[in-house]
């Protein structure tokens, strides 16, 4: 049977505690996605090992989905080359991997198949962005997607331990519900909170007797009958007259906050379905072994009771066996931070982000001083073949630049690059090796590689969806072969490969691409880009190296990473030629950090050097590649 007569593929991990089988957080958070939404579009299959079967978590299963059990060692070659969940498309070339692209797979399959399905499509948010952001650079969708998940599934194989110290990710979420939320366009729901208020005063005060409304409701019941009213479930009544002339003057700065209802402000999204079963299992452990703890997260108390209010929760997460619970709230702890959290914890995790935005200050020639006083100057190798070019006039029409949207001056430097790109590849690539183009955008760099090398195997990874299918779009117009492609973060990517490639990864893309590398023990071409960008992050400190940290502090890095950003062609000449040093010595500092590492590392400069203001190449090999 051909791939396109088979339905879209999903891949849930099922994982073995104490001999026993069990369903991880993440395929929990999937199947509980795919029966709210009452998707039916996927055959999915239980990943198993050891030859063992689902069958004793059928209670824990939809009994709507098409389920089966496939062991580790049958994956198709994509999807084991990622962390679960998985979904394979219907071509069996196109892989998307990590929770986020794969929930957000899932919504958009369901609203394609029942477009009336309008609570669906509403679970991505304000412009369909919720969770779109990758981990590696958006905070709340690290929380979300690898905090949370991560912390309470560490606490679970700790019962022991449950209630003795709150997780940081989870205290971080509790601090965040007790922020007021801004909402697009909220300034009428603020006016009718407003006006809520003062009538309730009026009544507490004795005053408005004769009125027949009923009294208004307090505390956020205005925030939560909005937020229903959208899902269809309940009206707002809406004002039988026009606000007072009162209400009218109050400046919008004056006028009182909205509360959280759900994770992201006011509406349910595809968040709250992530955070559910972990918190729900998270609140379990605390029940049964440490219940004095709950009042401690009386912000979390109260989002979970209303998520049970949606319409398909308690039916969804019931058909995937967790059975929710109502908890009662303090009634003397009101909307806002718990006075009961350790207020070391949200120190740390402020700390740690306030770390990655220190002040610049002063420009980078003391650093550079300080540098070359200890004997560290940027080295720029020369470049191998700088006269190399692809054979651009009897290539196919998809795989030139000039035929895209680009303008003919930035077609023509992006030919360039390529040409420096795949010049190095062709001196480090054997037939049979698997080459990755990490971060491949449309594809201009994966294309050209499977067409210059049909026996090697290339895979194209990116975490924009739209970037990815116009790179199939133009793969399939060219009949290639050898060429798969994965939507995903870093991160999730965890397959074998002989070589990286990178054009102008961003930040500390570059860091993370070069970790990949270095893992596997694969070469590396990477040209790296939007230096300014690079800070601290969960994975990486800087500066890398150990001469470097020896010598620099973070704050004199960042400065070096600042103005290496600084050689656009619009800028004086001097001031180019700074930004172009302050390149190599923050590249300088990658290749000794991969030197550390057993590699031979060169940083080079594209030919010719006008090709782009970030033209800087790290070329690096491992001691199996290195030429004889």
């Amino acid at each position: 049977m051909k791939h396109a007569e088979q339905p879209p593929c999903l891949y849930l991990e099922v994982c073995c505690q104490n001999e026993q089988l069990r369903v991880p957080l993440h395929t929990s958070i999937v199947l509980i996605l795919l029966s709210y939404c009452d998707c039916k579009s996927f055959r999915v299959f239980l990943v198993l090992g050891d030859g063992s079967s689902s069958e004793p978590l059928k209670s824990q299963l939809p009994e709507s989905l098409s389920l089966s059990d496939i062991q580790v060692d049958e994956l198709p070659k994509l999807v084991s080359s990622c962390r679960l969940p998985a979904a394979l498309d219907e071509s069996g070339q196109i892989c998307k991997a990590g929770l986020a692209v794969v929930l957000r797979h899932i919504i958009n399959k369901s609203v394609e198949a029942d477009p009336s399905r309008k609570d669906v499509a509403a679970l991505l948010g304000f412009k369909k962005t919720c969770l779109k952001a990758c981990a590696e650079v958006s905070k709340w969708t690290r929380l979300c997607e690898t905090g949370i998940p991560s912390a309470v599934e560490e606490h679970l194989q700790k019962p022991s331990d449950v209630g003795k110290q709150l997780p940081l990710p989870v205290v971080t979420l509790e601090s965040r519900l007790a922020e007021p939320v801004k909402v697009h366009n909220d300034d009428k729901i603020r006016r009718q909170k407003l006006q809520e208020q003062k009538r309730r005063e009026t009544l507490e005060q004795g005053g408005d007797q004769a009125s027949k409304e009923p009294p208004p409701q307090a505390g956020d019941e205005l925030e939560l009958r909005t937020a229903l009213a959208k899902l269809s479930v309940a009206s707002v009544p809406a004002p039988t007259t026009r606000e007072n002339s009162e209400i009218r003057k109050v400046k919008t700065s004056e006028l009182p906050p909205l509360e959280h209802v759900f994770a992201e402000g006011l509406y349910f999204t595809l968040t709250d379905v992530v955070l559910l079963p972990c918190i729900h299992q998270y609140l379990c452990s605390l029940r049964a072994s440490a219940p004095s703890v709950l009042q401690k997260l009386h912000n979390l108390l109260r989002w979970y009771n209303r998520v049970q209010e949606v319409p398909g929760v308690i039916r969804a997460a019931k058909d995937c066996g967790l059975h929710l619970f109502t908890l009662q709230v303090a009634t003397s702890c009101p909307p806002g931070p718990s006075p009961h959290l350790s207020a070391s914890l949200l120190e740390e995790e402020e700390n740690q982000e306030t770390t990655t935005s220190l002040p610049f200050v002063g420009g980078p020639r003391p650093t550079m001083t300080k540098l070359k006083k200890n004997g560290i100057e940027a080295i720029f190798a020369s470049h191998p073949c700088p006269s190399w070019n692809l054979p651009w006039d009897s290539l196919p029409s998809a795989i030139n630049p000039t035929e895209g949207k680009m303008s003919n001056i930035r077609a023509i430097r992006k030919m360039q690059q390529l040409n420096n790109l795949v010049a190095m590849v062709t001196d480090l690539a054997r037939p049979g090796d698997t080459i990755v183009d990490f971060c491949s955008g449309t594809g201009h760099v994966g294309i050209v590689l499977a067409h210059t090398f049909p026996d090697c195997q290339i895979v194209l990874i990116e975490n924009k969806e739209e970037s990815l299918v116009r790179a199939q779009s133009r793969s399939a117009q060219l009949g290639l072969k050898n060429i798969g492609f994965i939507q995903t973060n870093l991160d999730y990517f965890t397959g074998p490969f002989h070589i990286g490639v990178a054009l102008h990864a961003c930040g500390i893309a570059t860091d993370m691409v070069l970790e990949h590398c270095i893992q596997a023990e694969s070469a590396f071409v990477i040209s790296p880009c939007c230096y300014g960008f690079i800070q601290n992050a969960v994975k990486f400190t800087f500066p890398k190296s150990k001469r470097f940290q020896e010598t620099l502090t973070y704050k004199e890095h960042m400065i070096l990473c600042r103005f290496a950003d600084q050689t656009a062609v619009q800028l004086p000449p001097e001031r180019r030629l700074i930004g172009k040093q302050c390149m190599g010595l923050v590249d300088l500092d990658r290749s000794w950090a991969a030197e550390a590492s057993g590699y031979s590392v060169q940083v080079i400069t594209m030919e010719p050097e006008s090709c782009s203001p970030k033209n800087n190449l790290l070329v690096g090999r491992p001691p199996q590649r290195r030429s004889c």
